[in-house]
């Protein structure tokens, strides 16, 4: 039996959904084998389909929709979030130096995190995540659904087919662009071309490679174990079929990472406040990562549990104070395909700053190479190298060489595994996702490809991305028109020097005590204006955004307490005499001030508004409350 084919709405008032349309054809009737189907047939469409809904499938999604375009998310797993979701737990990293910290989409999320779940409780981060996919009216998310097929026509997909095992669908979901942010790859069922493993030294000749030979080894997967302090001490008692350690199990000098900072051993490792436990890591040389996964998944909960009965146990008490919460049942990739794009990223490009005339997204995580042997390697489980802090990364490795329509986001974009040690990490993932679902919205917008998008449009994509708080390197934002040619106080000028952060020591931002009416524009002949644009301070250098390693019980995280929390926007119009008549609006004097939106409870470090044109000589924002501060601290303010 085949329900009708679905087109995808804008709006889900008075959509119809294939359960709809399937109970429409089959009426009321008691239901048998003879009038009732096993297995439901839906067909959809939209002009982009992501697959994947990790943290760069998510970005990708939403910045696409915000934009205008229509979109179907599709996820295989009851939650978003991908490694950083509840069901693994890995932390969000990117960059380490505070000044680059990551902003746009991923900034607002954390920072929604902070407002609607305060304790850090993972499950309410996975709805953290959710709420912002499906408050935007443009996205159609299918969650438990799994690419198994895709349709071609000619060297393009045409559509994909997929599975949901929840409600018995199969569907066929047609679109014009497709992303693939699954990090595996899926949509290599397209003859996309690809890559696995590691390449050899002299493929690239990228100096920190040791490989003489090319392999089709990767760094493993790892299972995270969460801990809570603990009133008393309680042994702990590992299943039978689980690892079973003892101090000569660790017994070795060698540390495991390079990075200064963590020169220990095995041995010495288990402290139990900050641990995540990311080197319980399996091995990518004995296992696939994709397709060894219930291996894996076996593996790693045989070492998760033997490492805990070890802390746990340890007659020096050095975790007697912590109980074992959780483990998680999902391993978490790091590695598995790589996409061919027209441009490969690698090691010298990172170590040089990558920069690249069509620079999109930025990465400073330093590479981070895993041995593939994982836990089992009595040695180095990472080599890692420091790198420039904010290096660009191209568009041109975000699209297919060979699939015309076909993008890609997060772990699986065109890199060499070196460069990928430092690409794959989830705020860098987060970036590029924005990055490939804004550059998405414009390709559809302009009836273009993703080629010809970096051919024709890509100083647009830049500008647009810039606007939307993803910073580029070696480059900032350009204000808007109205702004430029508006009088300010000289203390005001910093909200319109397009650096929205602090940078290299200077503040770049304003102050302003609630009430404080002095952050305004005025211009010497009546304008037209129909929007605002804002940079708050979200405190970039928070790294407690991050979810905790240690599940606490009481202690809420507070908001940024220089964030403007409470604010009104005015704009200042002609004033009419007592007689009726109105004053020119370019008198200061005469002019009266409108409020043209209020704002409450923002979470938002990026906050655009837009209101009805209005002719006015002066526009001007009035601070209400902040977030615990006695002043806000503003790093940009437009008008447009």
């Amino acid at each position: 039996m085949t329900v009708a084919a679905i087109l995808f709405s804008a709006t889900a008032v008075g959509q119809i959904t294939g359960v709809e349309l399937a109970r429409k054809k089959q009426g009321t009737a008691f239901q048998t084998n003879e009038n009732d189907m096993v297995v439901r047939h839906v067909e959809m469409e939209a002009p982009i389909i992501v697959c994947g809904g990790g943290l760069a499938g998510v970005c990708t999604a939403v910045s696409a929709a915000r934009h205008g375009s229509k979109v179907i998310l599709i996820q295989d797993r009851p939650m978003l979030g991908g490694n950083t979701s509840s069901e693994m737990r890995m932390g969000i990293v990117g960059v380490r130096e505070d000044q680059c910290q990551e902003a746009g989409l991923i900034e607002e999320m954390q920072c929604r995190n902070f407002f609607y779940n305060p304790l850090q409780r993972y499950p309410l981060w996975d709805d953290v995540i959710y709420s912002t996919v499906v408050e935007e009216p443009n996205i159609r998310l299918l969650l438990n659904t799994s690419v198994r097929d895709v349709v071609m026509r000619g060297e393009e997909i045409a559509a994909v087919k997929c599975w949901n095992s929840n409600n018995y669908t199969e569907y066929t979901i047609s679109g014009k662009l497709f992303v693939d942010c699954t990090g595996d790859g899926i949509l290599r069922l397209s003859g996309a071309k690809y890559r696995r493993g590691m390449e050899a030294k002299s493929t690239y000749n990228e100096s920190y490679v040791t490989n003489e030979q090319s392999t089709n080894y990767t760094m493993g997967n790892s299972i995270l174990l969460q801990l809570r302090l603990a009133e008393k001490h309680h042994p702990f008692k590992a299943p039978d079929w689980a690892y079973h350690f003892t101090d000569e199990d660790f017994d070795y000098a060698t540390p495991k990472s390079t990075d200064p900072k963590q020169k220990l051993n095995y041995k010495i490792i288990w402290r139990a406040h900050d641990n995540n436990f990311w080197w319980v890591e399996c091995s990518g040389i004995k296992f696939d990562t994709i397709f060894d996964a219930n291996e894996i998944q076996y593996e790693l909960k045989k070492i998760g549990y033997g490492i805990w009965e070890y802390m746990k146990n340890h007659p020096d008490g050095r975790c007697y104070h912590y109980e074992l919460v959780w483990m998680g049942s999902i391993p978490g990739k790091r590695e598995s395909t790589r996409y061919v794009a027209p441009h490969t990223l690698t090691q010298q490009d990172i170590l040089s700053g990558g920069h690249f005339e069509d620079v999109v997204a930025y990465g400073g995580w330093t590479l981070d190479n895993h041995d593939p042997n994982g836990f089992h390697n009595k040695g180095l489980a990472s080599v890692e190298y420091f790198i420039p802090q904010g290096y660009g990364i191209p568009y041109d490795c975000l699209y297919s060489v060979n699939v015309p329509n076909l993008m890609f986001a997060g772990r699986d974009i065109s890199t060499s595994h070196m460069a990928f040690s430092a690409t794959r990490v989830m705020a860098t993932c987060a970036l590029i996702g924005q990055a490939v679902g804004t550059a998405a919205d414009m390709i559809i917008d302009k009836g273009t490809t993703p080629a010809g998008l970096r051919k024709d449009y890509i100083k647009e994509l830049q500008d647009v991305l810039e606007d939307d708080d993803c910073m580029l390197p070696y480059r900032w934002r350009k204000i808007y028109p109205l702004t430029a040619a508006a009088k300010t106080a000289s203390e005001n000028e910093p909200m319109r020097n397009g650096i929205d952060r602090e940078w290299d020591g200077k503040d770049n931002g304003v102050y302003a005590a609630v009430g404080d009416k002095h952050l305004a524009y005025t211009w010497a002949k009546p304008v037209s204006a129909s929007g605002v644009r804002f940079i708050f301070d979200s405190d970039l250098k928070v790294r407690g955004k991050r979810m905790r390693k240690l599940e606490e019980t009481s202690e809420h995280i507070p908001m940024p307490s220089e964030m403007v929390r409470d604010f009104r926007v005015e704009v200042r119009v002609p004033a009419a005499d007592k007689k009726g008549r109105k004053h020119q609006a370019a008198d200061p004097i005469a002019g009266e001030w409108k409020t043209v939106a209020t704002v409450k409870d923002n979470y938002r470090r990026l906050v655009k508004l837009d209101f009805d044109a209005v002719e006015t000589d002066g526009v001007r924002i009035v601070v209400d409350k902040t977030w615990g501060a006695d002043k806000a601290h503003i790093f940009a303010f437009d008008v447009k």
